[in-house]
């Protein structure tokens, strides 16, 4: 009797452990890198569920917007000025040490069985790239369940959607680094594919950018990084829907970039975020990397190549205020 009993019993606990195991593994599947505001509002009550908006002063009104009204439960981390991006060897906008990733990301709540939903503005190109760039930051450092949310705060308001007020102070939870360098490309990654080949080079900027008619204010250089290929972020975006487009629409929008590894780069790896996450998250292309430095790092060199348009006539126009 007491052997029968002790059998039912192993066999009840091997159920409940299927079921422990069936539900970990369906939650972990359930975290798709876009997920619609239908499906966030169906999950916000999950126990590992953190809701981080990111808007900033310049895109979203930041933490004022937050405190005026924000998705339920969400806690707030300014894109510009919580430390997302930091400068290192007095180049700004570079990956923060994995040690301060520790501290910022565990001070939000954050944890390795957390899953993260990115949230932005969500009305442009420009808000996904900052979407983009932090879910990149938490994947590089490790988190493995990440979304953003399709649309951000935008379509979420759309969908008719309640929002709260006030501001919610995190739990902060200890969260140990587990850096992947698989998606990260150094500056010496990209000077050996420059002299050698072996992997795609996509700048993701505005084509004015890569011809070198204009730069970004901390690029010490007009032009690209010489053999890279032109695919503007913004050819990934529906502009009238403020939302990535389809697949199908983005697989004819990367059909550019040749199969095989990849690293993309813009001026301070913003945009360049949307083209890695379309590439790397979207399309499948598990060789693609991020140059997270990206021209601002490449042109703190004066020894580091740049291809460029710009003619001596680009030059004259910005001295008398006609260009850039």
């Amino acid at each position: 009797m007491q052997e029968r009993f002790v059998s039912r019993l192993a066999a009840v606990a091997a159920a409940l452990m299927a079921l422990v195991f069936v539900s970990v593994a369906a939650r972990a599947a359930d975290a798709q890198p876009l997920v619609t505001p239908a499906w966030l509002n169906e999950h916000l009550k999950d126990s590992d569920l953190v809701v981080l908006d990111i808007r900033s002063d310049r895109n979203g009104g930041g933490q004022k917007a937050y405190a005026e009204a924000h998705i339920p439960g969400s806690v707030f981390s300014d894109y510009d000025k919580a430390g997302w991006r930091v400068t290192r060897n007095n180049v700004p906008f570079m990956v923060p040490s994995a040690a301060d990733l520790e501290k910022l990301i565990g001070s939000l709540g954050i944890d390795q069985d957390s899953h993260v939903v990115v949230v932005s503005t969500g009305e442009n190109v420009t808000d996904f790239g900052a979407s983009a760039r932090i879910y990149w930051t938490l994947k590089y450092a490790g988190v493995k369940k990440l979304s953003i949310l399709d649309g951000g705060i935008a379509a979420w308001k759309q969908a008719g959607l309640p929002f709260e007020s006030g501001e919610k102070a995190p739990s902060p939870k200890t969260f140990t680094a587990s850096v992947d360098n698989s998606i990260l490309a150094l500056a010496s990654d990209v000077e050996k594919i420059n002299g050698s080949g072996g992997a795609a080079l996509v700048d993701a900027r505005p084509a004015s950018f890569f011809l070198g008619k204009e730069k970004a204010p901390a690029s010490q250089a007009y032009g690209h990084i010489p053999g890279a290929l032109n695919v503007d972020s913004a050819s990934f975006f529906d502009a009238k829907t403020s939302r990535l487009k389809s697949k199908a629409e983005l697989e004819q929008a990367a059909d550019t970039v040749p199969a095989g590894p990849t690293v993309s780069y813009c001026n301070t790896g913003h945009w360049a975020a949307t083209d890695w996450f379309v590439l790397h998250e979207v399309l499948g292309r598990q060789e693609a990397r991020l140059y997270a430095g990206s021209m601002v790092e490449w042109t703190s060199s004066a020894s580091r190549p740049i291809a460029s348009s710009r003619t001596k006539w680009d030059d004259i126009k910005k001295s008398l205020g006609m260009g850039l």
